[in-house]
């Protein structure tokens, strides 16, 4: 009897139901009825306090379609994995215990960046591992595409799509904040694709004349309106100079919650134009996975199952180009994907007009 336990961790997004079942199908069609699915609740949690189900083939139908996860999630820091809990609690120690108490052959587990540390950490511990790059900001190293990543990007088109009427009504500048903390990878894709003026990214400091100077030139182009998209972790480029703990100071005690109001607030005193903020939210990871995702998703999942079955552990699972390939978790782990402000996309990007703030 082959015995997989499986867990989500991290924020939550469209496609992961999709891919537990990629995995899940294709063990059940590989080993029939001599494989067991132990799905671990509310993520490395479960792992570590032992809170677990059984899962049967029939948990797995009909959720290809369906957002968010089936077993829950939650953030546990890795910074906090080897730090002992209440009483002295020992998380890596429980989690493996968890692990070798049930007689796992493996563990496949499915997040971001933090969750690929913890999954690498596992790994070295000496457990089965095969993972999966979960994260709407696709900001994972070692993988062209995480799943969850074009329906967060679709979501946020929409949002963008959305304003372009109400903007032109009343001439007004509109500034869309969307998730992205440390890359920019959802609000490029989605700002080209909703047809943004102006994109700021947490990658390239913007300097607000810039930004000023670009809406100027929409206005005296005879245009009713401009529309930025800017990532939740856009910063100027006098901020990016600061060190991080002059940012961070300057950051609690500035009298705007976000990046994007301190931005709006400068364009309407500047230049005299009612400005609105829109903050779409985890709307982002809501809802169900599109198209594209559950082909992704599929995909990834039946791929983690073919290493499984191949017995090939301490992987994740990555696209490049159109393939699928296992890359090591010790060289995905503590890794970002950030978005190249000289790269191809940026500079055609910039020959369409749109403004980076740079």
């Amino acid at each position: 009897m082959r015995k997989v336990g499986m867990l989500t961790s991290g924020g939550d997004c469209q496609a992961l139901n999709a891919t537990m079942r990629g995995v899940a199908k294709t063990l059940y069609n590989y080993y029939n009825d001599e494989v067991q699915i132990f799905g671990f609740e509310e993520g490395y949690r479960g792992l570590m306090y032992n809170d677990y189900v059984l899962m049967k083939p029939s948990d797995f139908s009909g959720i290809l379609t369906k957002g968010g996860t089936i077993l829950g999630s939650s953030r546990q820091p890795f910074k906090l994995m080897r730090v002992p809990g209440e009483n002295g609690f020992d998380k890596v120690e429980a989690m493996k215990k968890t692990y070798q108490n049930l007689k796992l052959d493996c563990l496949v587990i499915l997040g971001g960046n933090g969750t690929q540390k913890t999954a690498n950490l596992l790994s070295e511990e000496g457990l089965n591992i095969v993972s999966l790059p979960k994260t709407i900001d696709n900001d994972i190293y070692g993988t062209d595409m995480t799943f969850g990543f074009q329906s967060a990007v679709d979501i946020a088109t929409n949002a963008i799509d959305c304003i372009h009427t109400t903007a032109y009504s009343h001439g007004r500048v509109f500034v869309v904040e969307l998730m992205g903390h440390k890359v920019g990878w959802l609000t490029l894709h989605a700002g080209i694709a909703g047809g943004a003026d102006i994109i700021l990214l947490p990658e390239i400091p913007y300097d607000i004349d810039h930004v000023l100077a670009a809406i100027k030139r929409r206005n005296k182009l005879g245009k009713r309106f401009s529309i930025l998209a800017v990532a939740e972790g856009a910063i100027s480029k006098a901020d990016a100079k600061l060190s991080k703990k002059e940012y961070a100071k300057k950051k609690a005690a500035s009298p705007f919650p976000s990046v994007s109001y301190e931005i709006g607030k400068q364009i309407g005193d500047a230049l005299g134009q009612e400005v609105r903020i829109v903050v779409p939210g985890h709307t982002q990871r809501g809802g169900s996975p599109d198209s594209y995702d559950r082909v992704v998703s599929s995909r990834l999942g039946a791929a983690a199952a073919r290493l499984i079955i191949e017995e090939k552990y301490g992987y994740m699972v990555a696209f490049k180009g159109d393939s699928i390939v296992p890359v090591a978790l010790k060289d995905v782990a503590g890794k970002l994907k950030t978005v190249d402000p000289n790269s191809e996309i940026i500079r055609q990007a910039k020959d369409l007009g749109i403004c980076f703030g740079d």
